[in-house]
Formats: C-alpha cells, structure tokens, sequence
C-alpha cells in the first residue's frame, strides 16, 4: 500500500519505518530540511532501539523515503498518516494548531479520497475538527480515522510490529476495510483490531494512558507511607502484583513519571474534563502528587547535609525520564538538578543517551562525565535518577575508591538493601528502610 506520514518526530518515524518494513511504500513529510536531508542520507534522528536497523534497511531497498513537500506525500499516500505535535498549551490542555493546520492545507491540495488518520494523541472531538479544517477547502471526498498509538519508547519497534491491540475509530465502511487490510500482517497472531466510534478511540489512548500515571503514583504514595510506619515497599509490591486483578507491571515506586506521554496526556484529560463540566478528581490527586513526587530525594539529600549543599559535588547516574530513551521531557532528574543548583551543589551527570539533549538544555550549569565512574570522582553523593541495565551491578569497590562519601540516594530502588549497605555504603532509597 501506498502511505505518506506527516510528521517525523517520535512517533511518525518509528509508523512509517514500520509501515516500510510489511512492504508498504511510505513517504514521511516534514517541514524541517535539514533534519529531512538528515534521514535522506540515512541518518536517524532520534534514539530508539533497533529504528536504526529497520531504517537503514527501508532507505536501501527504496521503500522509505522523505521529503518537505505536503503535495507531494498526498499524492503519493492512499492513507494519510498525521503524526503532529500536540504540545501542552499554557491551561493544560492539548495545543491543535500544527494538526489543524495542516488539515487546512490538505483540504487545499487533496484531489482524490484519501484517508486522514490521527495518528497523534489528541482530545475527543478532534476528528470532527479535522473533518471541518479539510471539508471547508475542498469537495473531494474523504474519511478522517482515529488511530492513537500505543508505543512505549524503548520498546516502541516491538510494539509497532507486534502490538498487543490496535483501536481504530471510524465511521465508514471504505476507511475501516483499508485500515484492516493495512494492519493485517501486525496481528497474525490473533491480537485484536478494535473497531469503534471515533470520540471512543480519541478517548481510548488517553484512558489508557491516565490509569497507567494513577497506578505509578497510587504507589509512590503507598512507598512515602511505607517509610511512615516502617514498611517495606518492595513487599507490599509483591503482595500486591501477585494479585491477577492487579499484575506485576507500573508497581514500581520511584521520582514520579515523566516523558512525552503521561505528563501531558493527563493533564489534556483533565482539561477535557474541565471542558465539558466534569472534574477528575483523581487526575487532581495524580498531577499534584507526582509533582511532588519528582523533588521527594530532595529532603532526604538536604537532612543528610545538614541543609548545607553549597559547593558540594553531587553525581547523578541517569538523565532520561526511563531507560532505552534520549526524552528528557519532563524527566525528574531535571527537577532534582534544579533544586541542587538552587541549594549551591555542582552536579556532575552521566547518561548512556540523554547528554547531548541535556547539553542542549542547561549547558555549562552542570558538568557532564563520560562515564558512570568518572561521574562520581570527588562525588559527595551519588544520586540515581534513571534505572539504566549498566547502573544494575556497579562495581562497588571502584565507587568507593573515587567517591568522597559513601552514600547513595536511589531514585529507582535498584538495589537490595543489605547488600548495599554491607558493601559499606549508606543507602537511601523509597519506601525501604
């Protein structure tokens, strides 16, 4: 099938490398050039395991291919994928302006039916909004199709090529056939295709994504508890996970979520809510909480200094909001390096991925290693923000030998207590004494 994709961030890059890699001609346009010119030459412009693999083989085998001309990727395209920014606007809710302007310009340019797919993450409604954009510049008939993306980064080739369900939010019977017949080869296995109204898919993603954050923070409250009366989060987790009505998975407690997702999917819910006369109270609770979240190592940091930070040297291990990602959006070690800054610390980072968007960011305010232990030489602490594998079985002996003190502030529970502890460190983590 023929398939152009507007839009070559995150998620419109890992869609039509995918969509290349079942034998689909795809063209993604975006209006950046140089990054454009970038992905022409075979450069992939983000950090996403194995995208480079399946990249490079599309590029050569010329069924992946890119341009900046919109006119160009609809007339190549039977389905139009757009996989546009929805940045979070200043009142919490989601900001249309690049998927309904580019809308506007289809309405402009189409000549024949295609189908517009809203591949983003956008608020119930917004395909009506699209259909509108397009209809009032043009007579030409064609179908607007919800179809959130269900990509967790780190693992989002996976979850592209193998998905666990795929919603697809349409009307018509013409854009529903072409939808399934473009899905087929991602659900031999038998996982779903999900038909459904459109408002109900829009909604899907944004459910789905707000349960995962409550479940995330719901924890991080029971681990702030567990440190009140004793108990020992690690344990209660088991307890918990092992109940079927429950599962293992976002029981982790930790520094709170960040990335490009849950932060503003919440908060666009909860806006949506807002909208329409009705109050999350629980998106309340799971906004403020993990908020506070982010900054809960901070205390304890200042106890153990005796509230005297100033020119102290403080490692951070991980700067990324979760492991096997570059996103710094919204990632807690962001908001911890800000308070020690504040407090007179110098921070010295090391991440296997995130430095160079880090760099981008804050520049010379912090000092970056090129390794997890040339982060810690002189280290008063060492405070760990990113559960990284590397991070996992650290060789104690050589950290002991370059720090100045032995103590650990862990942001991700990474380690068992006792062995840290017997190793000779002074461990502090959440939710475990």
């Amino acid at each position: 099938m023929k398939i152009a994709v507007i839009g070559t961030g995150y998620v419109g890059l890992v869609t039509g490398t995918c969509l290349a890699e079942t034998g689909n001609d795809v063209l993604c346009i975006d209006i950046d050039a140089n990054k454009v010119k970038l992905m022409q030459q075979g450069q992939v412009p983000i950090y996403e395991p194995h995208l480079d693999v399946l990249f490079d083989r599309n590029i050569k085998a010329k069924r992946l291919k890119f341009s900046t001309n919109l006119e160009e990727g609809l007339e190549h395209g039977d389905i139009i994928f757009l996989a546009l920014p929805t940045p979070e606007d200043e009142d919490g809710s989601a900001d249309l302006k690049y998927i309904l302007g580019v809308a506007d310009n289809i309405g402009k340019l189409i000549k024949d039916y295609k189908v517009i797919v809203d591949k983003s993450t956008v608020p119930v409604g917004t395909s009506e909004k699209v259909e509108a954009a397009i209809a009032k510049n043009t007579t030409v008939d064609f179908d607007v199709v919800s179809n959130p993306e269900f990509l967790r980064e780190g693992f989002a080739v996976d979850d592209f090529l193998k998905p666990e369900r795929i919603v697809v939010g349409a009307s018509s019977d013409r854009a529903i056939k072409l939808m399934e017949k473009l899905y087929k080869p991602y659900v031999r296995s038998g996982n779903p295709i999900i038909i459904m109204d459109k408002k109900s898919a829009e909604l899907t993603k944004y459910a789905s994504n707000a349960f995962l954050a409550t479940k995330i923070t719901f924890m991080n409250e029971i681990a702030n508890f567990c440190e009140k009366v004793g108990a020992d989060v690690d344990k209660v987790r088991i307890g918990m996970g092992t109940d079927s009505r429950i599962g293992k998975r976002f029981l982790f407690p930790g520094i709170g979520y960040g990335g490009s997702c849950f932060p503003k999917d919440v908060k666009a819910l909860h806006k949506s809510g807002k909208d329409n006369n009705y109050n999350f109270q629980i998106l309340d609770s799971v906004i403020n909480v993990n908020a506070r979240q982010k900054l809960v190592l901070i205390p304890k940091i200042q106890a153990y200094f005796k509230n005297n930070l100033k020119g102290k040297n403080i490692a951070i291990w991980g700067l990324a909001f979760k492991p096997e990602t570059d996103d710094i959006r919204e990632a807690p070690a962001l908001y911890i390096i800000d308070s020690l800054l504040e407090s007179g610390a110098n921070i010295i980072a090391y991440d296997p991925e995130a430095m160079p968007n880090v760099k981008r960011k804050l520049a010379d305010k912090i000092s970056y290693a090129e390794s997890m232990y040339q982060a810690l030489e002189n280290a008063d602490a060492l405070v760990i923000c990113t559960e990284w594998s590397i991070f996992r079985t650290p060789n104690t002996d050589k950290m002991k030998t370059v720090m100045n003190n032995n103590i650990i502030f862990d942001g991700r529970n990474l380690y068992d207590v006792k062995d840290v502890e017997n190793e000779g460190f002074k461990y502090i983590s959440i939710g475990r004494e």
